[in-house]
């Protein structure tokens, strides 16, 4: 498998014959040249930071091969707009896209405050391996390989996605969900959450555009 890191909350995950595109949002610039050479699209849930709906409404008109999975309060309206290539996703479902497994696990965005109404949120663990929680740290209960971790945003605290990755225990960790960070605070995100201080595993920086070999 391979992961490439995009911006914000975009990560591609390649397989085989398949190519997954999770969370393509407002902040990732190139999303609709990153939705051209998708198979699918896996959205957690409706914040535009994690889905541009313009551009994957876009990408659906023009490519009749694509198909895109969200919660129902993402793609319900675009099901029959796009029959059999739109489809609502709710914790405990399971699918497969170019020979790659997918599970969705979670059920509910992070509290951002309580004066606003919570959001329905899923994760989804790709290939029994890798794990995009969207804007949650309520842990999968499955084992995970690789854990993407949320490390910005106005529901983010340090203490809580050290806390994160230790309920999960994955054998690696890579930091999403940064686009609000300067580079001071991302090297201090980094510092916070490396092994020996916050986490018990260094939870990894990687650059926009570059892709790991898993």
């Amino acid at each position: 498998m391979r992961l490439t890191k995009h911006s914000h909350a975009c990560v591609a995950v390649e397989s085989g014959d398949g190519r997954l595109l999770v969370d393509p949002g407002v902040y990732t610039p190139d999303a609709a040249a990153l939705l051209a050479g998708a198979d699918a699209v896996l959205l957690t849930h409706e914040h535009p930071d994690h889905v541009h709906a313009e551009v994957v409404l876009a990408a659906l008109a023009d490519r009749p091969e694509l198909v895109v999975y969200g919660p129902e309060a993402v793609v319900g309206g675009w099901v029959t707009r796009f029959p059999g290539r739109a489809a609502a996703v709710a914790p405990g479902d399971a699918f497969a896209v170019g020979g790659i497994d997918v599970e969705v696990h979670g059920g509910t965005h992070a509290v951002v405050h309580a004066d606003l109404p919570v959001i329905a949120n899923v994760g989804y663990l790709i290939g029994g391996r890798v794990y995009h929680p969207g804007d949650s740290y309520a842990p999968p209960g499955v084992d995970v390989e690789v854990l993407l971790v949320p490390v910005s945003g106005p529901w983010v605290k340090l203490g809580e996605a050290a806390d994160y990755v230790r309920a999960v225990a994955p054998a690696r960790a890579i930091q999403i969900h940064d686009a609000m960070l300067s580079e001071i605070g991302a090297a201090s995100v980094t510092r916070f959450l490396g092994t020996g201080v916050l986490s018990p595993i260094d939870v990894e920086r990687v650059a926009v555009g570059e892709a790991i070999d898993l």
